[in-house]
């Protein structure tokens, strides 16, 4: 059964283009011209993957994503003319898989596409499995939650891959290179503060819970989940 995807794109050669392209290489698509129909869409057809264009009519692109996390981890990459590294860590922060900035060439996105489906759907064959506990923090990968001493604490899909990613390597020290390579999976694009950006907010939900393991900045390299006791 081909895998579906749905374009949300209102420039109809795009659009076309896309749509013509990902069936010629065996996938299912559907076009929303607008943010609203996207999210119509999304529902009724149940896509895969989404190609998300930012400017959009009735609904912009942040809003149909925030829309869609709000009920799915289906992945989305972001399709925009803009190409400013502001909004590539806006889109990130907010739950986007990947991001591509137009002009692209058709095969970029073939190959962003394969490369983030490959990504979600090896997580979800080891589901059971992707659950780490420390004193007073359990990080469940499976659920997408965070407990902090006991309490479900809301976070991210971001977030929480990247809190999963350190504390399964204990002590570890990885720099925000790697962390971008091997959380969000895709090339290193020149600015590190889409890392630090998601390291502050998970040091403001995990400050002083716990004696035994902590959040540390390595100065000059990057970050690593410190486990001092049991």
């Amino acid at each position: 059964m081909a895998q579906k995807i749905l374009i949300v794109e209102d420039e109809e050669n795009i659009a076309q283009l896309l749509h013509l392209y990902l069936e010629k290489e065996g996938f299912e698509t559907a076009i929303a011209p607008d943010g609203g129909k996207a999210v119509e869409l999304f529902r009724s057809f149940a896509p895969s993957l989404v190609l998300l264009d930012i400017m959009l009519p009735v609904m912009d692109g942040w809003s149909v994503l925030k829309k869609i996390r709000e009920e799915s981890k289906t992945p989305v990459i972001m399709l925009t003319a803009k190409g400013e590294t502001g909004d590539k860590v806006t889109g990130l922060e907010q739950g986007a898989d990947d991001y591509i900035v137009k002009p692209f060439e058709t095969k970029e996105v073939l190959a962003r596409i394969h490369a983030v489906l490959r990504r979600t759907q090896d997580g979800e064959e080891v589901t059971g499995e992707k659950k780490l506990s420390f004193d007073k923090l359990t990080i469940n990968l499976d659920a997408y939650e965070l407990l902090v001493d006991g309490k479900r604490v809301d976070t991210p899909p971001k977030e929480l891959e990247l809190l999963y990613h350190l504390a399964a390597a204990p002590n570890r020290v990885f720099t925000r290179n790697q962390l971008l390579d091997e959380v969000w999976g895709f090339d290193y694009f020149g600015d590190s503060r889409t890392v630090d950006v998601h390291i502050k907010r998970l040091r403001e939900k995990l400050e002083g819970v716990s004696p035994l393991w902590s959040l540390k900045t390595v100065w000059g390299v990057g970050y690593k989940f410190e486990v001092t006791g049991p």
